[in-house]
């Protein structure tokens, strides 16, 4: 009578059933493939390499870790979510962590490229048609609180939390298709009026905005990107400009020079109006608008929009009809 024996099964299952579906279509599409050949930490492999180690940090990311202390809740114990992502066990929560302690800043300047590369290759922004609509970059700064003894961290400005300290992160979003471009880390006492060079410099190398390219990109920020210098350095690297101006006693000023204030209907208590004294600080034209609305006080607060859009932008832009241009009130609104 011949034996047989019946092959044993090993089963993986996961909880996190979307999540192992999508790392299996990330390695079909090769994304870390970049960070691998670009990214050298020098440090002795014993068991994982240090791109491995990172790419475990990534995996326990997408899976929900708040820090790298999850990492063994999260994807060690999860080997089916590891099989996914073409890994075959994961590294120790402390041993990732020795990883990027060990990232020097040539590390970070080769994350940054490798970042770059993805972004290229994966995204929509960077195969934006310039000749058929403007590429709108929207860059902005947010707080994040952290402990004393984190890179970067300072004594700063962070929303409803006195006396912290954190940092800021600057970001760059193609708001067209909801985007992050770039994102680069500050200390906790820089603000827009710093970053936003290093940040335009930074997008400008991963969408390699050229000469053919700069004057159907709109660049958008708020007052703290909003001073005569740094718009004067906009435009002469001949970009569109829509921001708010930064300095609040300017604003009322230039808010005196209007003769006709026009009601918002969506916001009652808010007015607009163009401003009729002629913009002679900036290099190029560019029009304005002042805003203002009613404060708990019932004094105005005042705030000046400066743009180098045209009405048919402006218009096309918002989204309104094309018989929209004819009436002021459209443009000034949108």
């Amino acid at each position: 009578m011949s034996k047989t024996t019946t092959p044993s099964l090993s089963y993986r299952f996961s909880p996190r059933a979307t999540l192992a579906a999508l790392g299996i279509r990330l390695q079909g599409l090769h994304l870390f493939g970049p960070v691998r050949e670009q990214v050298h930490i020098n440090q002795k492999t014993i068991i994982h390499t240090s791109v491995q180690k990172l790419y475990d940090a990534f995996i326990a990311v997408l899976a929900g870790a708040h820090g790298l202390v999850e990492i063994n809740k999260r994807l060690r114990s999860d080997p089916g979510l590891q099989a996914a992502f073409g890994r075959q066990s994961c590294a120790e929560q402390s041993v990732v962590q020795d990883t990027l302690d060990a990232c020097t800043a040539v590390n970070v300047e080769q994350m940054h490229r490798a970042m770059d590369e993805i972004y290229q290759r994966h995204s929509r922004g960077a195969r934006h048609d310039y000749h058929r609509s403007l590429q709108v970059l929207d860059v902005d700064m947010t707080g994040m609180p952290c402990g004393p003894k984190a890179a970067f961290a300072t004594k700063g400005y962070f929303a409803h939390q006195r006396n912290r300290r954190g940092r800021q992160m600057g970001r760059v979003l193609a708001t067209s298709y909801g985007e992050i471009v770039v994102d680069r880390l500050f200390g906790g006492t820089t603000q827009l009026s710093k970053a936003l060079r290093p940040l335009v410099q930074a997008a400008e190398h991963t969408l390699a905005l050229d000469e053919e390219k700069r004057p159907r990109t709109l660049w958008r920020f708020d007052a703290g990107g909003g001073s005569v210098a740094e718009i004067n350095w906009l435009l002469d690297q001949g970009y569109q400009v829509h921001g708010k101006d930064y300095s609040s006693p300017r604003a009322h000023k230039l808010a005196e020079s209007v003769t006709q204030w026009v009601d918002d209907p969506r916001l009652p208590e808010r007015q607009v109006g163009w401003v009729t004294v002629p913009p002679t600080c900036y290099r190029c034209p560019v029009h304005r608008v002042a805003v203002r609305c009613r404060k708990k006080n019932g004094q105005w607060g005042v705030g000046v929009l400066i743009s180098t859009l045209t009405p048919e932008e402006v218009i096309a832009l918002s989204g309104q009809p094309v018989d929209s241009q004819p009436d002021p009130s459209a443009v000034l609104l949108a």
